[in-house]
C-alpha cells in the first residue's frame, strides 16, 4: 500500500474514532447549555402536591371559568387576555360572586415592558349619596343598606376588563367575551356548588322577580346539580357589549335598564351616575422583605398597605427558627394584625376624598417603631392600640383568580358583589344581579374622638366615591421576575389570609400547594378576639391563652388560588377549602 493510501485510511480511521468518541460522549454526558433541561421539582416533605404546568397557568375559584381561560391561553392570548374571560365567565357560571354588575382590583405585570400597574374598577356611589344615607332614628337601617337598592354603587367590572384588555392584552373584547355568553345562551351543567348556594340563598334570591326567575324552575323548585342553567338576560346584556363595547354598558340600552329599573324601585344610580364611572390605573404599592419585591394594591383598597405593614413589621424576626404556626410566631402575627386593623379604621378609604398616609403606613422605620412596642410575654388589649370604633363588614363573598403565561406576564384579580349574589337583587330584564358594595362605607354619622380624629371619615359615603376594601391581588417577585401570584376572597380576612400565604411562601419554604392548605388566623383588632381554624394545636393554643390572647373558631378563612412560576415551571393551588375550583397547567 502506497503512503497516500495508507495516510488516507488512517484519516479515515482517526475521523470515525472522533466520531465514535462524540457519541459516546454526548449520549451519557449532560447535554450542552443550550439543550439544558430542568424537570419540574418540588419537596414532598410539605405534604402537598402542587399542580405543574409548562405554558402558562391559570388558578380559578370555579371549574368552567378556569378552563376558558386555559383555551384563551391555548389559543395564543396573553395572561390579560385569558383574565378579562375568566372575569366574564364567571358572571355567568359563579353568580354568588362572579360579576359584570360589582367591581374588584386587578394587578398585571407585562414582562417585555416590565411594566406593573394596578387597575381599580372599584364601585362608585351615586351623585345623590351622603355619609347618613342609611341611618333612620339615629340608627343604620340594614335593609337600605344591605338589601335594597340604595346599596348598589355603579358597577366597574365591564370597564375595568375592556381596559385591561386594550392596553395589556393582544384579542378583542368580542374574543374575550365570546365564551361567556356562549355559557349563558346555551346554559352550562350546575355543579355542587352551585346548587348548594343558590338552595342556601332561595329565600333572598326568591323574593326578587327576576332573580327568582332565573335561578330556579317555573315551579319554583331547586335546580340539581348536572341540570342545565341558561341565563338568557345575561347572554343579552353581554351580546350588547360584545357587539356595541363599553358605552353599551355605561351609556347604551344595559345602562337604561338598570338605572330604569333603579327608577321604578327607589334606587339611587342614574344614566348621569354610569356615565360619569372612571377606571383608574395607579401605582401598585411596593414593599420588599428578605430579598423579594411585593406589588400589591393601593387604596382604595386597604388590602396592599396593611399587608405590606405587617411584612415590615416582622421582617427582622427570624421566624423560621421559631417554628410555623408556633406558639411565638403566632402572637407576633397577631399582634401585627392588631396594629395594620387599628390603623386601617382610621385611614383607609378613597384617596381621591381623604389624604391616606400609605407612605408612612409602609415606610420600615415605622414598622420598627410599632415592632418595638409589642410585648414578647403577653397579649396586648386592642384598646392599647387605638380607640375603639365601629368597622364595617364586609362579606367573605368575593372570588379571586391568578394567571401567567409562558411570556412571563402576570395577572392578580379580586373582584365582587360583595354580599353572596349582592343585594340578592336582579336588574329587570339584563340578567344582572347587583351589588350592594356601598354597605362597605362607614354608615354612623362621624365625629371626633378624644384626640380630635374623626372616625369613619376616610370612609364615608359622598357622592361618587369608592368605599374601602380589604381586597388584596398581589404578585411577589423574586430577582425582578414574578414569583408567586396570588389573592383571596374572605371580607375583612382578606388582607391576614394573603399574609399567610405569602409568608408561608417566602419565610417558610412552602410550595405553593403546601401554603395554600395550612390552618389559618384572622385578627381585626376590634372585637379583641382572633379567629382560627381547627388544625393549630391544643398545646399552641394554650401557651397563647396563658398570654393573655382570645381564641375562636368558626368558619374557613380564605379561599386562595396562587401560581409559583420557578425555573421555567409553573407551579399551582386551588385553595382545599372550597369545591369545584381548578387549577389547569398549560403544556
Amino acid at each position: 500500500m502506497g503512503d497516500d493510501k495508507k495516510g488516507e485510511t488512517m484519516s479515515k480511521i482517526y475521523k470515525l474514532l472522533i466520531v465514535t468518541v462524540h457519541v459516546i460522549v454526548f449520549t451519557f454526558l449532560p447535554a450542552r447549555a443550550q439543550d439544558e433541561y430542568t424537570p419540574p421539582s418540588y419537596s414532598s416533605r410539605d405534604g402537598f402536591v402542587p399542580i405543574v404546568g409548562k405554558n402558562g397557568m391559570v388558578s380559578v375559584r370555579e371549574s368552567i371559568a378556569a378552563k376558558v381561560g386555559a383555551e384563551i391561553l391555548e389559543q395564543g392570548g396573553n395572561a390579560v387576555d385569558s383574565a378579562a374571560a375568566i372575569g366574564f365567565a364567571l358572571a355567568v357560571t359563579y353568580p354568588s360572586a362572579g360579576n359584570i354588575g360589582g367591581g374588584g382590583f386587578m394587578v398585571v405585570h407585562m414582562a417585555e415592558s416590565g411594566e406593573t400597574v394596578a387597575i381599580d374598577y372599584r364601585e362608585m356611589s351615586a351623585g345623590s349619596a351622603r355619609h347618613d344615607l342609611y341611618v333612620v332614628d339615629d340608627k343604620v337601617d340594614n335593609r337600605l343598606a344591605k338589601y335594597s337598592r340604595q346599596s348598589s354603587g355603579v358597577p366597574g367590572t365591564v370597564m375595568g376588563m375592556a381596559l385591561a384588555i386594550e392596553k395589556y392584552g393582544t384579542m378583542t373584547l368580542q374574543e374575550v367575551m365570546a365564551p361567556a355568553y356562549k355559557l349563558a345562551a346555551e346554559g352550562f351543567p350546575v355543579y355542587t356548588h352551585l346548587e348548594v348556594s343558590l338552595a342556601r340563598s332561595k329565600e333572598r334570591l326568591g323574593a326578587d322577580p327576576a332573580a327568582s326567575k332565573v335561578f330556579y324552575k317555573a315551579d319554583g323548585s331547586n335546580y340539581r346539580t348536572g341540570e342545565i342553567l341558561k341565563q338568557e338576560d345575561l347572554a343579552w346584556s353581554l351580546k350588547q357589549i360584545m357587539d356595541n363595547g363599553v358605552d353599551a354598558f355605561y351609556k347604551g340600552e344595559v345602562a337604561e335598564r338598570i338605572t330604569d329599573d333603579m327608577a321604578a324601585n327607589d334606587g339611587l344610580l342614574t344614566m348621569e351616575d354610569f356615565a360619569a364611572y372612571k377606571v383608574y390605573e395607579r401605582e401598585p404599592v411596593w414593599g420588599t422583605y428578605k430579598g423579594y419585591s411585593i406589588a400589591t394594591i393601593p387604596p382604595p383598597s386597604s388590602g396592599g398597605m396593611h399587608m405590606v405593614q405587617m411584612m415590615n413589621m416582622l421582617e427582622n424576626d427570624d421566624l423560621k427558627s421559631q417554628g410555623h404556626n408556633s406558639a411565638a410566631t403566632l402572637h407576633l402575627y397577631i399582634e401585627a394584625m392588631r396594629q395594620a386593623y387599628a390603623d386601617r379604621s382610621l385611614y383607609a378609604g378613597d384617596p381621591a376624598f381623604f389624604d391616606i398616609p400609605v407612605d408612612k403606613i409602609i415606610d420600615k422605620d415605622y414598622a420598627a417603631e410599632i415592632r418595638a412596642r409589642i410585648p414578647m410575654d403577653r397579649a396586648r388589649e386592642s384598646s392599647e392600640v387605638a380607640p375603639t370604633k365601629n368597622l364595617a363588614y364586609e362579606s367573605p363573598e368575593t372570588t379571586h383568580y391568578s394567571v401567567m403565561d409562558k411570556w412571563g406576564n402576570a395577572v392578580s384579580n379580586t373582584y365582587t358583589l360583595n354580599f353572596g349574589f349582592g343585594n340578592g337583587i336582579m336588574a329587570a330584564n339584563t340578567g344582572i344581579l347587583l351589588n350592594n358594595e356601598l354597605d362597605d362605607f362607614d354608615h354612623e354619622p362621624y365625629k371626633p374622638d378624644a384626640n380630635g380624629n374623626i372616625s369613619g371619615k376616610a370612609n364615608a359615603q359622598e357622592p361618587h366615591k369608592r368605599p374601602r376594601s380589604s381586597m388584596t391581588p398581589t404578585i411577589v417577585f423574586k430577582d425582578d421576575k414574578p414569583f408567586l401570584i396570588t389573592g383571596s376572597p374572605g371580607g375583612g380576612t382578606i388582607i391576614n389570609t394573603v399574609f399567610q400565604t405569602v409568608m408561608n411562601v417566602v419565610e417558610f419554604d412552602m410550595n405553593v400547594a403546601a401554603a395554600s392548605s395550612k390552618p389559618r388566623i384572622n385578627h381585626q383588632w376590634m372585637p379583641d378576639l382572633t379567629s382560627m381554624e381547627n388544625g393549630i394545636s391544643q398545646d399552641t393554643l394554650n401557651i397563647l391563652e396563658d398570654m393573655g390572647h382570645k381564641f375562636r373558631t368558626g368558619r374557613t378563612l380564605g379561599s386562595t388560588n396562587s401560581i409559583i412560576w420557578r425555573d421555567g415551571w409553573f407551579y399551582g393551588a386551588h385553595d382545599p377549602r372550597n369545591m369545584n375550583a381548578a387549577t389547569i397547567g398549560i403544556n
